[in-house]
């Protein structure tokens, strides 16, 4: 399977989507966040070395396996969304009920009990029954066919009701609404569609924090802003969150990056279509990239990245592999990264795309040069260990006919050659 890639055709620049992206309101969400004890904000990493090496000014990896001690990202849109029903329900602004206010004794008799319901990969799911848990509320999760066991135990150790059912991820979203429904839970879901819209905005302002911390960093690295973004999607809510923090903040909208698995590819295919309509993608959705195995798009980050974005490429699981190895063995004495599947495939992507030459099309597209200072997200760390091992320690899902595409020391003009570890 090859990588494909789409320039954005109705790309407007326009800000009409991204208010509820704003400085004021990513800071208000950063806030409440700052407000649990386990908040800190999470690296950025500068790759001076593989900058050097494929010759961009500079490479920056936002680390998110040190979140709130659960090894990945998405606590932050789960916890944000909750803390919104919550302070919605007693008809206050999330302002004014800090972590400290939302378990006192005298909300929780306030509010009552509350199930919190979600469909998950893991990382999603976990966030929930973690907030849930400290917010002294319930939660039952969903999780798709071929999930692994240890990403169930991790939820249920956080004493949710969680269990893996026999459906694609978008068959048990709709499971999940049907029984949240039956039991009066409330369903807190990153996916959204007509009627079903204020609980994915709040969550995509939750993914905010993350896109504000980088953007501070970047400016105490002395970097006013990024030229170029690398952004994972699943069903484009932490990709539209990223996007629209940084339409609003930047001066210069920068080259954006929406990086797809190549089996759930929805917002590629709609890129495709032309016709700024979000299109599903059906079927099992195999890939080792669980975290983006997601068919159909949010239409709120749809809407964001189809006016914004400049590019959607779809991978296949050797270049989230090639990713991982990547960012686990760094070049002289750059920073580890230990990346899972769904956060190295923007490493992987952007390596691909510097060094073979059949890709050479998409890089001038892109215009990466000597002056560009690249952002990439690494939005987990290996939640699933045995699946970790496997690819960086054993080499599964290499590509294995990738030397088709070029000999072991060939790269692009102005390159250096690559070390040993980036050769096939």
């Amino acid at each position: 399977m090859d990588i494909k890639y789409e320039l954005n055709s109705m790309k407007k620049e326009t800000r009409e989507h991204v208010d509820f992206l704003s400085m004021e309101e990513i800071q208000k969400a950063r806030d409440f966040h700052k407000s649990f004890k386990e908040y800190e904000p999470t690296p950025l990493v500068s790759l001076k070395n593989m900058a050097e090496t494929f010759g961009v000014k500079g490479i920056y990896v936002k680390d998110e396996t040190y979140r709130m001690g659960l090894n990945a990202f998405k606590v932050l849109g789960s916890s944000y969304a909750i803390g919104k029903y919550i302070a919605q329900k007693l008809n206050k602004d999330i302002s004014e009920l800090p972590y400290d206010k939302m378990v006192s004794d005298e909300t929780k008799q306030e509010l009552g009990e509350i199930t919190f319901a979600t469909t998950t990969d893991g990382n999603h799911g976990r966030g929930l029954a973690w907030t849930a848990e400290r917010l002294r509320q319930h939660s039952v999760v969903y999780m798709p066919k071929g999930t692994q066991e240890i990403r169930l135990k991790n939820i249920q150790k956080l004493g949710a009701e969680a269990e893996i059912t026999d459906l694609n991820y978008d068959d048990a979203v709709r499971y999940t609404f049907a029984k949240a429904q039956e039991n009066g839970w409330i369903v807190v879901q990153d996916t959204a569609w007509e009627g079903y819209t204020e609980i994915p905005t709040w969550i995509m302002q939750g993914y905010g924090t993350l896109a504000l911390e980088a953007f501070e960093q970047l400016q105490q690295a002395g970097v006013a802003e990024p030229t170029h973004i690398f952004v994972q999607a699943g069903v484009g809510s932490f990709a539209g969150a990223v996007q629209g923090f940084f339409t609003n903040v930047c001066k210069d909208n920068p080259s954006t990056v929406v990086v797809e698995a190549g089996a759930a590819d929805c917002l590629y295919k709609s890129a495709v279509a032309k016709d700024g309509n979000p299109h599903a993608v059906g079927g099992d959705l195999s890939t080792i990239m669980a975290g983006l195995a997601c068919g159909e798009a949010n239409t709120i980050g749809w809407d964001v990245l189809r006016d914004n974005s400049t590019m959607f490429v779809s991978c296949p699981d050797w270049v989230a592999a090639n990713g991982m190895r990547i960012l686990g063995n760094p070049l002289g004495n750059d920073t580890k990264v230990v990346s899972g599947e769904s956060g190295a495939v923007p490493t992987g992507l952007f390596v691909e795309l510097m060094t073979n030459p059949q890709l050479e099309d998409m890089r001038k597209a892109l215009k990466l040069d000597e002056n560009s200072q690249v952002l990439i997200f690494s939005t987990e760390g290996d939640t699933d260990p045995d699946m970790y091992r496997d690819i960086v320690w054993n080499g599964k899902y290499r590509h294995v006919n990738r030397k088709k595409t070029r000999t072991s020391n060939s790269v692009l003009p102005g390159f250096n050659s690559l070390p040993e570890l980036l050769r096939p």
